[in-house]
């Protein structure tokens, strides 16, 4: 009988293994959560004559739905377009089925945005990503 050797592999993005990885949690997911769609990504976007101006993308799953990132263009920031977009990502959110949204924002991103909109901070990671910065957990009750 052969002795099994085990060999870690450290390196930078690896889009196979983060595909299997999704695989393999949706398999487990789906397992614990009998009778709950699979989980669905959501994308909101704004384009105009230059391009892209502004968007969010996340997820919904079961009541749940998570905001991953959100961007507006600098020129158009302070306007409403990430009002606009939010409110667009919180209305497909709740069509759904969803009770919640919840999402997190360095304190140099825009934690005061999502406060202005109805989120309530839940939790902050001091000191992270840096020294004097924080990571902030925010959550929204959509009903």
């Amino acid at each position: 009988m052969s002795e099994q050797r085990d060999q870690i592999l450290v390196g930078d993005g690896d889009p196979d293994l983060d595909q299997r990885l999704s695989d393999e949690l949706d398999e487990v997911n789906a397992a614990a959560t009998t009778g709950t769609p699979a989980a669905r990504e959501l994308t909101v976007q704004l384009h105009d004559d230059d391009g892209l101006v502004g968007g969010l993308s996340g997820w919904t799953w079961g009541v749940a739905a998570g905001i991953g990132m959100t961007w507006v263009r600098g020129d158009r920031r302070g306007d409403g377009t990430g009002a606009r977009l939010l409110d667009a990502f919180e209305t497909e959110a709740r069509a759904r089925g969803c009770t919640h949204v919840f999402t997190t924002s360095f304190t140099f991103q825009a934690p005061g945005f999502y406060e202005r909109h109805g989120y309530v901070e839940l939790f902050r990671w001091q000191d992270l990503p840096v020294v004097g910065q924080a990571d902030v957990h925010l959550r929204k009750e959509l009903v």
